[in-house]
């Protein structure tokens, strides 16, 4: 069953993730980011990524250089689309070793139907439908270090958490605090509770490090970007939306997990969201809760208890007795509730929803525009098409802060960015924003294409 679960899911996440990159779906500029990233470590460079400036290294925008490992996934598939699928993999891989032990420890049927509600549940829907992010590798390294964790496997578990200070900075914190229950947790086991110091100075070690010493050294502006993101301290409890979130993530947990010392590891991701001023930190429907699933899970799996030993753990004291069977049922019952209560707004349900599986009108047009740019060309494009136009051309942003003047402007009249106002002209607009020269080239579908008339531009294909 864990497997087929893994199967079912990588398919699931991978096949929407090819109809949103298919028919033009692009929730942000994020894809783009991360397909250009994905480019520059697949040619064996720096990971520098006009799209979010000049010169700009993204490994000073956050510590991620966990990242190279999608070098492999270039040299096989350079797209965008690929991205999505490794994401697809890395949420599906990590339901194997979570749905194992929640089988070992409630039965095939409930310990099944636990795995699936972790590997459907709304942090992860949520991360695949806004599409490829760094935090995709932590949700696999988290689920094993936490399921060799309940295993009692402390040295298993320290090795799968380790790397987690190189998919993001603030994991750092996350790991720390992992470590920290670990030395508790087994206080009277010298070598474990050693390895749980370590585990804690690791990852406090490495957040130090990343945060104020390699982000800003790597940073255009020589600093951490996102403090200016923090509000007061005042601020962390509201607005009721982060009291939303706080219980879907212990409905997930069935309620019971909030029982078990795992659940504090949900604290460091939830700090730095609820103090940051920007609303996507605060809601289920964005990416930031996909670190939170597997700690859900396991803390629930904790809290539940074993049912070889018939001990659960409750707070700190792990010879508590097992719940009772009608709780067990229940907890299980409250993880798929909370995503299911969602309905309609599941977004996974795309696939099998039959007009999201029709081509989008655009997509052939989209096609000829990204033809009538040449190759290898400096090339502003809107949010719309930026993925794909990453592993041709020199991609950045066309409202972004560089000072390159683009060989050629693709724009989208419907891009959100252009606030439903796009310029009557976009040779002219091109040309009071670069103070250049520019021709039309291609126009159709509400895409178009201008070039500096020195770019052998490919002439537009005949309309219709």
């Amino acid at each position: 069953m864990p497997p087929l679960l893994a199967v079912l899911a990588t398919v699931a996440y991978g096949v929407q993730g090819t109809l949103q990159f298919r028919n033009l779906t692009a929730r942000s500029w994020d894809l783009g980011i991360f397909t250009q990233l994905a480019r520059a470590y697949g040619e064996l460079r720096a990971p520098i990524v006009p799209i979010k400036g000049d010169d700009v290294n993204l490994l000073g925008d956050h510590f991620h250089p966990i990242l190279a490992l999608l070098a492999p996934v270039w040299w096989v598939w350079p797209s965008g689309e690929a991205l999505l699928w490794t994401q697809a993999l890395l949420l599906g891989i990590s339901a194997i070793p979570l749905t194992r032990i929640a089988i070992d420890r409630l039965g095939p049927w409930l310990g099944s139907v636990a795995g699936g509600a972790y590997v459907f549940s709304f942090g992860l829907q949520s991360a695949a439908s806004v599409q490829f992010h760094e935090i995709a590798f932590a949700v696999p390294l988290l689920a094993m270090a936490l399921t060799a964790l309940l295993r009692d496997r402390v040295p298993a578990a320290v090795l799968w958490a380790a790397p987690l200070v190189l998919v993001k900075e603030d994991l750092g914190l996350t790991v720390a605090l992992l470590g920290g229950i670990i030395a508790l947790r087994h206080r009277d086991d010298r070598e474990h509770r050693l390895l749980g110091y370590a585990l804690a100075c690791w990852g406090a070690g490495w957040f130090i490090l990343s945060t104020f010493v390699i982000l800003p050294a790597l940073n255009t502006a020589g600093q951490y970007d996102y403090t200016d993101n923090l509000g007061s301290p005042l601020e962390v409890f509201w607005p009721p939306v982060k009291w939303l979130t706080v219980l879907m993530l212990l409905l997930a947990a069935g309620l019971i997990g909030g029982r078990s010392p795992l659940i504090w590891l949900m604290l460091p991701t939830l700090a730095w969201r609820f103090t940051g001023t920007v609303e996507f930190y605060w809601d289920w429907y964005w990416h930031y809760n996909a670190v939170l699933m597997p700690i859900a899970l396991a803390a629930m799996l904790d809290a539940l208890g074993d049912r070889r030993t018939g001990r659960a753990t409750v707070w700190w004291r792990e010879r508590s007795e097992r719940p009772a069977r009608w709780m067990r049922v229940s907890a299980v019952a409250l993880s798929a509730a909370v995503t299911l209560a969602l309905g309609p707004a599941m977004p996974v349900l795309d696939v099998v929803r039959p007009e999201r599986w029709e081509p989008t009108w655009r997509a052939p047009i989209a096609a000829e525009a990204l033809a009538a740019v040449p190759d290898d060309t400096v090339l502003a494009v809107d949010i719309t098409l930026m993925a794909q136009a990453v592993p041709d051309h020199d991609v950045q942003w066309l409202h972004g802060p560089n000072r390159r003047v683009p060989d050629c402007v693709l724009s989208d009249q419907y891009a959100f960015s252009w606030a439903g106002t796009p310029p009557p002209s976009t040779a002219v607009w091109a040309e009071q924003e670069w103070n250049e020269t520019y021709r039309e080239v291609f126009s159709d579908g509400g895409f178009t294409v201008v070039c500096r008339p020195e770019v052998g531009a490919h002439p537009a294909p005949a309309a219709g």
